[in-house]
């Protein structure tokens, strides 16, 4: 198993703050947020990388080097044009050969443990695909998943309008009381999906949609696993959720050290 982090793009709901850095690159706890996922990675077992960058590119790649640092065997190719999800892998195909691979955003953090979850689903049985979903509420927000009896994906629809919406509930895919499954941003695919996203004709926001080339896939019945990830997930969009996470931070730095001062013996 390979993986490949897309890390191309600037961020431009961060302002100033990736007006020098990529946004995969802005620290958490200290350490970029690449590093979070690098972690996790090399934790699953996967130490065969490509970081697709772009945006301030030798920020990432004078950080990470070769991977030695790691443990790991890091490689780049670089997005020259960004022009949607759906193209924004296709810059690895060659890195990714013949193999599986996880794919995930460089902007994605999810508890370290959720990449071993993924490889063991995707191992259950001869799956094209496996699809991270965590559970929402306002339907409008990102990509709404639904999945058969052994939680493998039927249905796909990204951003639906409202409109949309009230067809869902009116068709009883959307039904009271029952979970909206939103795309957590983070897969693993055998190569074929390349044959897709290939194909893809831009959506009309004017982009190529990774979500488009699933559903294609599911079309086609290809069989693609669902994975809600289980505890922490967090999309690092913007400047409030970073600000949120290093008060977090912050906030369990100083329960440990008043534990620790606690448990020091009195002199």
């Amino acid at each position: 198993m390979k993986a490949v982090i897309l890390a191309a793009g600037k961020g431009t709901r961060m302002k100033d703050l990736t007006s020098e850095l990529p946004k995969p690159m802005l620290r958490v706890e200290g350490r970029p947020i690449l590093e979070h996922i690098l972690g996790g990675l090399i934790g699953a077992g996967i130490r065969d990388v490509c970081i697709v960058t772009g945006w301030r590119a030798a920020a990432i790649e004078g950080y990470f080097g070769d991977g030695g640092r790691w443990d790991c065997q890091i490689r780049y190719v670089r997005q020259v044009v960004q022009d949607g999800t759906g193209r924004a892998a296709q810059p690895a195909r060659e890195f990714v050969g013949t193999d599986d691979f996880l794919l995930t955003y460089g902007d994605i953090l999810v508890h370290p443990e959720t990449y071993q979850q993924m490889l063991a689903r995707f191992r259950e049985a001869p799956f094209d695909g496996l699809l991270t979903v965590t559970a929402g509420e306002d339907v409008t927000k990102g990509a709404i998943n639904f999945f058969d009896p052994t939680f493998c994906l039927t249905r796909l629809i990204e951003k639906p309008s409202p409109a949309q919406v009230e067809e869902l509930r009116r068709d009883g895919w959307l039904k009271p009381g029952d979970p909206a499954w939103y795309n957590a941003g983070i897969y693993i695919f055998r190569p074929l999906v390349f044959e897709y996203t290939a194909r893809l004709e831009k959506s009309p926001r004017g982009e190529y949609e990774l979500t488009d080339a699933i559903s294609a896939m599911v079309a086609r019945r290809h069989r693609i696993a669902g994975l809600r990830i289980a505890g922490r997930w967090v999309d690092v969009r913007d400047p409030e959720i970073l600000s949120a996470l290093e008060r977090q931070s912050a906030a369990r730095s100083a329960v440990t050290s008043d534990a620790e001062s606690a448990a020091s013996p009195a002199r």
